[in-house]
């Protein structure tokens, strides 16, 4: 039977309908074009993975341009971050261009609109702008200036250029239609005067290109084919194709924007503004903290290129807002981790297990299998001897029958090493168990093929030994914010929604093999969830960051 064929969605349906009509092939390329304010996160990641997949679809170029047009808030820092995160995804952009490359080329567009009536300085405040844009319902009111004298507007756009004039003082504006339906056509902004270093062009300039101007312009000169982008720049279409039409010549290829929905994630905020707020209160500690959806934050936090691209292919691209519980996002890493992620043993809430029938000061090491889900990721040696952690509530004292842990006179079965009975426990004055004793089957060890190692037991527990485990810290991360859609909520500022129980730093012990690990190494810890190394982990002070639990726990801990 022949395979079934996927298929289209809407924007590569645009694709294929263009190069039925007048496009070839040799000319589609797209562009990723993020402004370098900040770091990138999961709603970045989804427009990444559109761009970049569509160039490999087609095989076409994509090019990486940062639109850097605002130096108060941007960074050399930010724009780092950007490039290692594309890269991390599995990425390579054909060309690494900044609308700062294109300020020359756009300054002289814009007298050259000025010269032909299309563009004028305003002298108004920008509050008064904004009065005389009018509103939805009624057509704004054309600035005083608005019929100053082409020497005049290019007299005052060179001193504007020159820093001659102070911030604030004028700016140059598209000279459109102030009665236009589309508010964004009614005489927009196109430059204003910003007295501050750019992280590329340092000094040079004393005037810097709003977005829109910028932005359509940088698509033309780099012939983009497809200038894909959220659904908010839709009303900006309108604008976007006149000033490419007041720049280009008649024949030459104009690039088409086209919008997709925003895919929200639930649990968290995506919002530049708002996640830099978190970090300058202190809520989290940096741009990477773990429980930030930025990119970079998650791959701190465990998650894998695969995972994230997987999560980005299965949500799709759409014309339609809509909310994507995180959920989805956790079983994504959890599918992926769970092919890759090497088994290995950690007790986070320890309690001590003797042996008692086992030798004192005797040890043995046992084959334990690496990955049930890879063949070839082999298997490793584990320490065993007469005293044990395992996790304080894998035992009670007494249970009903659907307890299927260790309980006194009930056998289970260690994992990879032998059968158990609990017999005794030791408690402090408080009634705190202190030691839980039992006794083991020497001949009931895992793999040995005896009779006695076949018996059926109903519970399996991991352990550690006591004298070979390795201390570490143990970060358990959980959902940064307690509400769906914390900052969808009216009247209410999201940081009142932040999850006072997002990180607890606990004690736990791990496995000797464990003791090399280094920094983003991923791990299942069995029965537990999946861990990865954090970059601030040494050898002598190991620090696991928790990616996801075993199963989706916040769901029932909701009910």
């Amino acid at each position: 039977m022949a395979e079934e064929k996927k298929s289209l969605n809407f924007i590569e349906q645009i694709i294929e309908e263009d190069l039925k009509a007048d496009y070839k092939k040799e000319n589609l390329m797209f562009r990723f074009p993020p402004e370098p304010n900040g770091y990138l996160h999961i709603g970045h990641a989804s427009s990444i993975c559109l761009n970049f997949g569509l160039g490999e679809k087609y095989n076409a170029p994509v090019n990486l341009r940062f639109d850097d047009t605002n130096p108060i808030k941007e960074e050399r820092e930010f724009v780092d971050a950007i490039k290692r995160d594309v890269q991390w995804l599995g990425y390579q952009w054909a060309k690494e261009c900044y609308a700062s490359d294109y300020f020359q080329q756009l300054y002289d567009w814009a007298v050259e609109l000025i010269k032909n009536g299309d563009a004028y300085v305003d002298s108004q405040t920008s509050e008064a702008i904004a009065e005389q844009k009018g509103t939805p319902t009624q057509p704004g009111t054309e600035s005083p200036y608005r019929s100053r004298s082409t020497e005049e507007n290019l007299d005052l756009f060179e001193q504007m250029k020159n820093g001659e004039t102070t911030e604030g003082a004028h700016v140059l504006r598209a000279k459109l239609d102030m009665a236009s339906a589309n508010m964004l056509m009614r005489d927009p902004i196109m430059y204003r005067c910003v007295h501050k270093p750019h992280h590329r062009t340092e000094g040079e300039w004393k005037i810097y290109p709003m977005y829109d101007w910028a932005h359509g312009e940088s698509d033309f000169i780099e012939q983009v084919s497809h200038s894909f982008c959220t659904l908010e720049f839709l009303p900006h279409r309108e604008l976007y194709n006149w000033f490419i039409g007041k720049v280009s010549k008649p024949g030459e290829f104009i690039p088409k924007q086209r919008e997709f929905a925003r895919r929200n994630l639930s649990h968290t905020v995506v919002s530049k503004r708002k996640l830099a707020q978190l970090v300058e209160k202190g809520i989290v500690e940096s741009w990477d903290d773990p429980r930030m959806p930025t990119i970079s934050g998650l791959r701190r936090r465990g998650y894998t290129p695969e995972s994230i691209k997987n999560f980005a292919e299965s949500i799709g691209v759409g014309k339609r807002e809509n909310m994507i519980d995180v959920s989805h996002l956790e079983f994504c890493v959890r599918e992926d981790l769970n092919k890759k992620a090497p088994r290995v043993m950690g007790v986070l809430d320890p309690v001590k297990l003797v042996i008692t029938n086992y030798p004192e000061g005797e040890e043995e090491w046992l084959e334990a299998e690496n990955n049930p889900e890879d063949e070839a990721a082999g298997s490793r040696q584990v320490p065993f001897s007469r005293e044990l952690y395992i996790e304080r509530e894998d035992f009670k004292e007494s249970a009903n029958r659907k307890f299927f842990r260790l309980t006194l006179n009930k056998e289970v079965r260690l994992k990879n090493a032998y059968i158990i009975k609990g017999e005794d426990v030791v408690k402090d004055e408080e009634g705190n168990i202190l030691e839980i004793h039992c006794t083991y089957d020497p001949k009931s060890k895992s793999g040995s093929g005896t009779e006695e190692s076949l018996r059926k037991v109903k519970g399996t527990l991991h352990w550690v030994s006591i004298k070979h485990a390795i201390k570490a810290e143990v970060r358990l991360y959980d959902r940064l914010f307690t509400e769906e859609a914390p900052d969808g909520v009216k009247d209410r500022d999201f940081i009142e929604f932040v999850n006072p129980d997002s990180l607890n730093v606990i004690t736990g012990y791990v496995e000797p093999s464990l003791s090399s690990a280094e920094e983003l190494e991923k791990f299942q810890f069995q029965r537990i969830g999946y861990f990865c190394i954090d970059k601030e982990s040494t050898k002598d002070h190991l620090v696991f960051n928790r990616t996801v639990t075993l199963r989706d726990s916040w769901a029932k801990k909701q009910k």
